[in-house]
């Protein structure tokens, strides 16, 4: 009784009086309501009597009938009238007093539900006018657990395609949104808004922005409830996914400024969570204008916990700005990372049918840790794409978010790698200053012109349109000549820059500094990062009034050391510009100053989203930008994709005061989100984030290099060979010799890795695989069973003399390993083997390998080893990977001389291979075969064998044989 529920004890007298002696909960098979046909003492038909039980005083009887609605309607389906009666009980039913009938009434509906979709002609009536407004008024029950009973079944429905849209619009929808009225009470709209958040992904475009969008905006910026805005920002991917791009930027956007600047800080930390879900709905134009600025805003929050929440997030925005099409890259159906074929490269830029170039590197975060592909972004369920609702007839259209419009061109891209991309042809999104510096217009340029220093020239004719040699194959950048000509130009920038009467462009201004010192004063003593903030700018304050006084001390007055500026400065005063002779201090200043300084957008109120007015740079500072970073050179290409400060900011995740000030585990997550970032940038800007990798690989934590190690094949196929080889080969070598847990990374993997490198370099990594079947601990055998699958498919990379040389031995290792899982999968491997050699017309390697299988394993001293001898001749003659006449001549006189073998195991197997396979192929069903009557005796031999299981294996005919013999036996009678 200890199994049973409470209410069973005290009412086990009622069950014994109506046939439920053995009910019980472990009792699956049994009808609940198997008491309906048991016949009582009122005599009364079944009917009648469900009717009884289902008003009867008793809880407990109600319970029961509520419990078996599914057996109720099967009995009754049959009979309409019958049927009909059933769901007016039903309904009667649900206005039970007692909450645990009616919570036992709706955990019934969705299986019902399913079988009246299957088994009822007129179940859109029966579902609309019974069940479904059943479901809706639950939501408003006053019971707490009726109404989280009829949520779920609600979001079950409609996942399950149950709900007709009709029920939708004019049931379902009406009272949530009655009940995230602002007037609606505290619990209910609360409640009310999770439903609208979780069920928007699973309804059509049309019908959430023309129902949902508007009461979702609404109650973002409630203010009477901040769980009603919490639960907007956590599903604010959702909601964005389900409305498409036109209405994501025009409605959302502005709302989701907003949560980002709340003040409670878990709304701030909300919209950081979700920030890649959002991202991945807007335009890349949208993408960079607005939420590159806004994202730098979370990931300096003062709250420790949103900073935290920005930095994991930050790899998989920048993942948003890629475009694997531009690296020759797309992504396949089942969601891997492939090279496209130089045909469809040359055809087409854009990725093919089936892939997406903004959830192809959210492919590559999940495969990091072995991950499967991933749906939509937050969704549950692929949402119905249907054309873009017109929403100009909505009443958001008098709201006064700011308007966006979008280039109908868009960005061109060019597939030939370092071309630059031409993305400030697009127009503003707003009439304010944006947050970041203009990038050069290059729209007015020649189209074979130079793009500008530091970035390669687009192909001109049409001989150059495609090359593969330049596709595949693009030399690093050679920048030595270009830091000798910034070296001679930084003195004479410092001599203009000192010398010129007017305000410079390229100094930092002392008022700026002040300012900006001021306004962290307040936040100093709580944050470690502000205060080094904080040394920064004080130093670079000291330095810039120094330099004022040394520049009004020694002013010159020759014409010739006037520099015209090229733009008047802004009326703000926060363009910043550094020359290349600027001191450590000042250039950290100026990123500071970059990110913190306060502007007024279009309408004259203060938006610290839009801290500077763009400009075009001079030339001067384009090459300025190679120096950043500890002197490893941005090309012009990489500030085209990422925005600047982003890529700053992620780079800074390997250092260790941000582990201090901001999460331990944030070198983990810079790691798992680097082969992402490495397809925004492409491999022509791989030198951004090498140091990066390199610092991650040697890193004393295991977790980081284990992450590594679990996508250093993908970041592989986005490098190319010549990368590959050249920066990747070192780091796989180290992880060879890692610990157990990062090796496994590399194992799991082995073959997509070795595949990407050259014949001669993949032919040195031989002799290393034998490392593998040595690990730290000898219990995991699950290594030695992943070493093994690895093996069968590395066998296609290397030649036959190769796999005899170096993979048979450590294959016959593996197949005497103390793990049955690894000697079976090893097994395997074995006859792999000997498919490549026969395959391969190498009889003699093939025969060689049969001896040392007949050596060690038909001849071995313990009987795992004989019994491994008969499956490996058994799964040969499966796969047909040796040819019949050497099977007969090599292994058959071996294979049957385990019939006299001592242990009935060996004998068992033996028998299954010759009744089971053997006997099956046509070779050995010929008449004439010489080798079929010492086979047959060896069957009757083991028929008669004095264990039961040989016997019994060796009687026994074949599945195809008995579905044959019961059909015939079906068509007789």
């Amino acid at each position: 009784m200890a199994e049973i529920p409470l209410y069973f004890v005290d009412l086990q007298d009622d069950l014994d009086d109506y046939g439920f002696e053995d009910y019980g909960p472990d009792c699956d098979s049994m009808r609940v309501t198997a008491f309906l046909d048991v016949p009582g003492q009122d005599n009364l038909p079944p009917l009648t009597r469900l009717e009884k039980y289902a008003f009867s005083d008793n809880i407990f009887n109600r319970q029961i009938i509520a419990r078996g609605l599914l057996d109720i309607f099967r009995d009754f389906s049959s009979n309409e009238e019958d049927f009909v009666t059933v769901m007016e009980i039903v309904v009667r039913l649900s206005e039970d007093a007692e909450p645990t009938v009616r919570t036992e009434l709706m955990e019934q509906i969705p299986p019902v539900a399913m079988f009246l979709q299957e088994n009822t002609s007129n179940f859109p009536v029966v579902l609309s006018d019974y069940l479904i407004p059943v479901v809706v008024r639950y939501l408003t029950d006053p019971n707490n657990q009726v109404r989280k009973s009829s949520q779920e079944v609600l979001l079950i429905l409609l996942e399950q395609d149950l709900i007709f849209q009709h029920d939708i619009e004019n049931k379902v929808c009406p009272l949530l949104l009655h009940l995230s009225a602002a007037d609606s009470n505290d619990e209910y709209k609360a409640e009310a808004v999770n439903i609208i958040c979780k069920m928007a992904p699973m309804l059509s475009k049309s019908t959430v922005v023309r129902l949902l969008l508007p009461r979702f905006c609404e109650l973002c910026g409630d203010r009477k409830l901040f769980q009603v805005r919490k639960v907007c920002a956590t599903n604010f991917g959702d909601i964005c996914c389900a409305v498409g791009q036109e209405a994501t930027e025009k409605f959302l956007i502005p709302k989701f400024f907003e949560l980002c600047s709340d003040n409670v800080w878990g709304m701030r930390k909300a919209c950081a969570e979700c920030f890649m879900a959002v991202s991945y709905t807007t335009s890349p134009e949208v993408r960079r204008a607005r939420l590159s600025p806004l994202f730098i805003r979370l990931i300096s929050d003062p709250c420790r916990w949103v900073r935290q929440a920005a930095f994991q997030s930050l790899g998989p925005f920048i993942s948003t700005f890629a475009n694997p099409s531009r690296a020759g890259l797309y992504i396949r159906e089942d969601g891997i990372l492939s090279i496209r074929p130089p045909a469809q490269a040359r055809g087409s830029s854009s990725p093919p049918p089936g892939s997406c170039a903004d959830t192809s590197s959210a492919c590559l975060l999940r495969s990091a840790q072995g991950l499967p592909p991933p749906i939509p972004p937050s969704s549950r369920k692929p949402v119905q794409r249907e054309p873009d609702v017109p929403l100009e007839g909505t009443f958001l259209e008098t709201s006064h978010s700011p308007h966006v419009s979008r280039s109908p061109n868009g960005p061109t891209e060019d597939p030939t790698e370092g071309c630059a991309v031409a993305v400030d042809r697009l127009p503003r999104l707003s009439p304010g200053p944006s947050a970041f510096s203009k990038l050069p217009d290059l729209s007015d340029r020649p189209a074979n012109s130079h793009p500008g220093p530091g970035s390669s020239a687009c192909p001109g004719s049409p001989e150059d349109v495609f090359s593969n040699l330049l596709y595949w194959q693009t030399p690093l950048p050679d920048i030595s000549k270009d830091l000798e000509l910034l070296l001679g130009k930084a003195g004479q920038q410092e001599d203009i820059c000192c010398g010129s009467k007017t305000v410079p462009s390229s100094c930092v201004p002392s008022s700026e500094i002040q300012k900006v010192l001021d306004s962290l004063q307040e936040d100093m003593m709580n944050d470690p990062d502000i205060q080094a903030q904080v040394q920064v700018l004080s130093a670079a304050l000291r330095a810039a009034q120094l330099d004022s006084e040394n520049a009004s001390e020694s002013q010159p007055t020759g014409d010739l050391n006037e520099v015209p500026a090229a733009d008047p400065p802004s009326a703000s005063g926060n363009q910043i510009a550094l020359s290349a002779s600027s001191s450590p201090d000042t250039l950290a200043a100026a990123r500071i100053l970059q990110s913190t300084g306060p502007d007024k957008d279009h309408d004259g109120t203060s938006d610290p989203l839009q801290a500077e007015q763009r400009h075009n740079p001079t030339p001067h500072e384009e090459n300025k930008s190679k120096l950043q970073h500890g002197g490893f050179p941005v090309s012009p290409i990489a500030q085209d994709i990422i925005p600047q400060p982003l890529l700053d900011q992620y780079v800074s995740m390997t250092d260790p005061a941000r582990a201090q000030t901001v999460d331990t585990d944030i070198a983990k997550h810079c790691a798992y989100s680097l082969p992402g970032v490495a397809l925004a940038l492409g491999r022509q800007n791989w030198h951004c984030l090498k140091d990066t990798y390199e610092t991650l690989a040697s890193d004393v934590q295991w977790k980081v290099r284990r992450t590594l190690a679990f996508s250093i094949h993908e970041l592989a196929v986005i490098l190319g060979d010549q990368l590959t080889a050249a920066d990747l080969v070192p780091i796989f070598n180290g992880f060879l010799k890692d610990l157990d847990e990062v090796r496994i990374g590399v194992l799991k993997h082995l073959y997509d890795f070795l595949k990407l490198l050259h014949a001669d370099k993949r032919r040195e990594y031989l002799y290393q695989l034998q490392e593998f079947v040595v690990t730290d601990n000898n219990r995991n055998w699950r290594f030695r069973y992943e070493l093994a699958e690895q093996l069968i498919l590395i066998l296609e990379l290397y030649n036959p003399q190769d796999v005899y040389d170096y993979l048979t031995h450590i294959a016959l290792k593996l197949c005497a390993d103390k793990v049955s899982e690894v000697r079976w999968i090893s097994f395997r491997l074995a006859v792999a083997i000997l498919h490549k050699f026969y395959s391969h017309s190498q009889s003699a390697l093939g025969l060689n390998f049969i001896n040392e299988l007949i050596v060690r394993f038909r001849h071995c001293p313990k009987w795992v080893g004989r019994q491994a001898f008969a499956f490996i001749c058994q799964a040969a003659v499966s796969e047909e990977c040796v040819p019949v006449d050497q099977f007969v001549e090599h292994l058959l006189p071996s294979l049957l001389s385990l019939a006299s073998d001592p242990v009935p195991n060996v004998r068992v197997l033996l028998a299954k291979a010759l009744k089971q396979t053997l006997l099956e192929k046509a070779y050995f069903r010929n008449v004439g075969n010489p080798h079929l009557k010492v086979v047959e005796e060896t069957v009757l031999a083991l028929q008669s064998d004095r264990d039961q299981d040989v016997s019994f294996f060796a009687t026994l005919e074949p599945k195809r044989r008995n579905i044959i013999d019961t059909t015939v036996l079906e068509k007789q009678d």
